[in-house]
């Protein structure tokens, strides 16, 4: 299959609607532009902010992205939502930090727009449900804003492209806010594999496990801003798609770990769906046989297994099940030709500690070298991030290390390109999910510049520069 990125914009209108919702034509920003973008965004960075302004928009998940208010020289400026609940509990929450009480954009679906076009805004966090994060993106783009957006931050391959070359025209960071790559256990792999602990990497296993019934059909409340997704948002997608819609919880740590879009990128993909019963069986039983909610048929199969093969030669394996009654996993694996590390339950196994041939995890010696081998990042700030940040801290290691970059004037520890490999899982998985498992080219959205760009950031902060006291309590 010729999966290159001509072939793919030409067939753009398989799902894509970033183009039509921003009002963009072929030959702009965000169309089906078949034109060479001016420079490569990898490395790229923007002058230093010694004040950042941040507007945020979708104050669901997007909330988070108050907490960049807690970082000395960053400003909230500017939220907005649709939900006066929501706007009325961040205002509060803005308040009880004694933040400065930031501009409200509401009273219409598009009041984003006027967030985006407002001159106090430097950079745009975007919490927003799937089918506006690249609206969004692209809006606040061609605007002069650089923008942060929530995950998955494209479900089409036409809008991947879009983001691509949208950023490198206007200059401005379009990243993906993969909170998990900043996991403690996700660190502590990045950084033993940094220093060669495990070797030749050769295969990586990643997930999103996550039982999501109750919240896909939990009845969202305006007068509250809680309850489930807003009109079913999230199960109505998957209503209509198949594949692995939620791809980079468990795929963008292992890309980390094997510096995907520097120093190796992906090949070719293959999927397989399992059939659906899952939510099928939830809505019968708690709405009853014969209720509209029952009677949803989901194209969505219960486990997505999809397996990646690199440029290099290497595999990584992505699962995907939100409708099991199974713990919580992202599974985290990352193995090479010297050891071995996976997750939930953390457990380790290097040739050196345990000698050759081991085929067993001990849990004392995993205990030790976690310990000695945990994250610079983790080290410096991660018993304050557990206690105020979201996600077992990993939240605020996020947003710490991007204000710090920005205001550095550092390269962001990913860029537009990390976005798009990681999030062409959607539409090709389901692509070949329901085509037998056919095998699906991916796209190189750096164009060849992944043989040559340097590794990830994802190192640690100074927090004198940063004027932060962080203490626990």
């Amino acid at each position: 299959m010729d999966t290159s990125r001509r072939d793919f914009l030409k067939g753009a209108l398989w799902m894509g609607t970033a183009a039509a919702m921003v009002g963009c034509t072929s030959g702009k920003a965000g169309g089906a532009s078949l034109t060479s973008a001016p420079g490569s965004m990898a490395g790229y960075a923007d002058k230093p902010f010694k004040t950042l302004r941040v507007g945020v928009v979708g104050l669901g998940r997007g909330s988070l992205g108050l907490d960049l208010g807690k970082i000395p020289g960053v400003t909230i400026t500017a939220i907005c939502d649709i939900t006066q609940a929501r706007v009325d509990r961040a205002l509060k929450r803005c308040a009880d930090r004694k933040m400065p009480a930031p501009k409200v954009f509401t009273g219409s679906p598009e009041a984003w727009k006027k967030m985006c076009d407002w001159d106090q805004v430097d950079l745009v966090y975007n919490g927003t449900p799937w089918e506006l994060h690249v609206p969004i993106a692209l809006y606040a783009m061609e605007h002069g804003k650089h923008v942060v957006v929530e995950v998955p931050s494209a479900l089409t391959i036409a809008d991947c492209w879009a983001l691509v070359e949208t950023s490198e025209r206007t200059r401005r960071h379009c990243m993906q806010l993969e909170n998990c790559c900043y996991g403690e256990t996700e660190m502590l792999a990045l950084n033993m594999c940094r220093q060669g602990l495990f070797g030749t990497l050769v295969h990586g296993e990643g997930a999103y496990i996550h039982d999501l019934r109750s919240h896909c059909y939990g009845k969202f409340d305006p007068a509250t801003g809680t309850g489930g997704y807003w009109d079913y948002w999230r199960l109505r997608y998957n209503k209509a798609h198949g594949g692995n819609q939620y791809p980079t919880h468990g795929l963008g740590p292992i890309c980390i770990d094997m510096d995907i879009n520097r120093g190796d990128n992906f090949d070719y993909l293959v999927s397989v769906d399992s059939m659906q019963a899952g939510f099928q069986e939830y809505g019968k039983g708690k709405f009853g046989a014969g209720s509209p909610e029952a009677e949803w048929k989901v194209k969505m199969g219960d486990m997505n297994t999809t397996i990646i093969k690199t440029k290099l030669g290497r595999t990584i394996m992505v699962q995907h099940d939100v409708t099991g009654p199974r713990p919580y996993s992202r599974i985290n694996l990352i193995s090479g030709t010297k050891g071995i590390l996976q997750d939930y339950p953390l457990r380790i196994a290097l040739e050196t500690e345990l000698g050759k041939g081991a085929h067993a995890y001990d849990d004392k010696v995993t205990a030790e070298l976690r310990e000695k081998y945990k994250h610079p990042l983790w080290k410096t700030a991660g018993e304050y991030a557990k206690v105020h940040g979201g996600h077992g801290g990993m939240d605020f290691l996020m947003l710490l290390r991007l204000a710090w970059c920005l205001q550095m004037g550092l390269p962001l520890d990913m860029n537009v390109y990390d976005l798009a490999a990681w999030c062409s899982l959607n539409e090709l998985t389901e692509k070949s999910a329901d085509n037998r498992g056919r095998s699906m080219d991916v796209p190189d959205f750096t164009r060849g510049a992944w043989k040559t760009q340097k590794p990830y950031g994802f190192d640690n902060v100074d927090l004198a520069k940063m004027g932060l006291n962080l203490k626990v309590g």
